[in-house]
């Protein structure tokens, strides 16, 4: 029973992990950049949230429909006149260059807001769902549903719409997009823009999880998203799915027939591991052996 509850929870749990890393995969896919930046964009997207159920009492599952819209623009605005200018540049000053603006988030957010701990809290906050032996948190299985809902949207855009199949033609091969006659730089701002909303609307649903703070913008979930990304092939939607619930079957199992404190050193040893045993994530696995 105990294994049982610890599979239900980790699925619970890669949808959360999913949710938050669907955009971070979605940027590198297409910009080939690692946003840094996207532990600030959830923490920013968890405040504004904050502001609308204060203002409102709108819940925050449906502060989504605002804030992936606003987060959009904004993803767009740091492409543009950030990302794009020093596109030509090492990686590695795209990668400050992010990580200047997480400061610049993090610094603006505790100016505005102070330092203090800030929770959302809906009347179904503590509210359970029984399945027989079994209690599931309502907050985590409606994480769980809305990070299944974007996912199949996300895919269904990416494969069934023009600018899906641009931005994974983007993702593939910048010059045949060019030779093609495909806005490249148009698409590239999209991308980066959706993959912004995608940020915002992940920490609009932490809100229903976590508490945060503007010092330490979810931290240690950015690194699990790296981790994420990497298990998953770096650019996979669907593998990044997949690698959310692998690594929280893995981190469930192990806080089950261990130690809690356990939880985040799994994490890391596996980001180490596929980094040394397979880069390509299990994607490329796949691929070599012929399933995908």
């Amino acid at each position: 029973m105990r294994l049982v509850e610890a599979l239900i929870s980790a699925l619970m749990v890669a949808g959360l992990y999913a949710t938050m890393s669907y955009g971070l995969a979605l940027i590198y896919g297409v910009r080939k950049v690692i946003n840094i930046a996207n532990a600030g964009t959830m923490t920013l997207g968890a405040f504004v949230t904050l502001l609308i159920w204060q203002a409102t009492g709108l819940d925050p599952l449906l502060c989504v429909f605002i804030v992936g819209p606003l987060f959009f623009f904004v993803g767009a605005l740091i492409e543009v006149f950030l990302v794009r200018r020093v596109a030509a540049q090492a990686p590695i000053i795209s990668l400050l260059l992010l990580f200047g603006v997480l400061l610049v988030i993090q610094a603006a957010t505790s100016l505005v807001f102070g330092g203090d701990v800030r929770s959302v809290r809906p009347a179904y906050i503590e509210s359970v769902v029984k399945l027989g032996d079994i209690t599931l948190a309502y907050n985590r299985l409606a994480v769980f549903f809305s990070g299944l809902v974007i996912l199949v949207g996300l895919e269904l855009f990416l494969r069934n719409t023009f600018l899906g199949r641009a931005i994974r033609a983007l993702a593939q091969d910048v010059e045949a997009c060019q030779l093609a006659g495909i806005d490249t730089k148009r698409v590239s701002m999209i991308a980066f823009g959706i993959g912004t909303a995608l940020s915002g609307a992940a920490g609009c649903l932490l809100t229903l999880v976590f508490a945060f703070d503007p010092t330490n913008p979810f931290g240690v979930l950015q690194l699990k998203s790296f981790t994420i990304i990497v298990l998953g092939g770096l650019e996979s939607v669907v593998g990044v799915a997949f690698a959310s619930f692998v690594l929280a079957l893995a981190e469930n199992v192990t806080v089950t027939l261990w130690k809690a404190q356990l939880e985040n050193l799994v994490s890391f040893v596996l980001l180490v591991v596929v980094l040394v045993v397979m880069p390509g994530g299990l994607a490329a696995l796949l691929r070599r052996r012929g399933v995908a």
